[in-house]
């Protein structure tokens, strides 16, 4: 399984929004320019990340970007699914879809809601705090 391009982006926007700790804010511009990511992208993400309650968003003087809750309230598993939406390795899961060969015969398909949670929890366990350090520690190295 590999994130999309998109969702990358948006744990590497929010890991450079998160560090203008303090409730500072910043903008869509300078998260580009701190980022290396191109203005637009970041622009589709920070749509994205507003719409999904991670990010809040200002206008006027003053205004501008800011973490909607505090980064250790937020994980990384929020972050996927505010691009991606739920996280799942296999569509057949969800409701609705009756688009597989196999579906009624399938003897796998009642495990995958059991993977896809400890997956999610695994993403869970992850907090923008530790996403936004600019050097991983030790321990999650190991």
């Amino acid at each position: 399984m590999r994130l999309s391009n998109l969702a990358d982006y948006a744990v590497v926007t929010m890991g450079a929004a998160a560090r203008h700790c303090g409730g500072g804010r910043t903008s869509a511009a300078e998260l580009a320019a701190e980022t290396g990511l191109p203005a637009p992208t970041v622009q589709k993400v920070v749509s994205k990340l507003t719409a999904a309650g991670l990010l809040r968003s200002a206008r006027g003087t003053g205004g501008g970007l800011q973490l909607a809750r505090p980064a250790a309230a937020i994980s990384l598993a929020d972050i996927v699914e505010a691009v991606e939406g739920p996280i799942a390795l296999t569509s057949c899961v969800d409701e609705g879809r009756h688009d597989c060969a196999l579906e009624g015969a399938c003897s796998v398909q009642p495990h995958w809601p059991v993977v896809n949670k400890a997956l999610r929890g695994a993403l869970a366990e992850v907090s923008l705090v530790q996403l936004a350090r600019l050097e991983p520690a030790k321990a999650e190295m190991a």
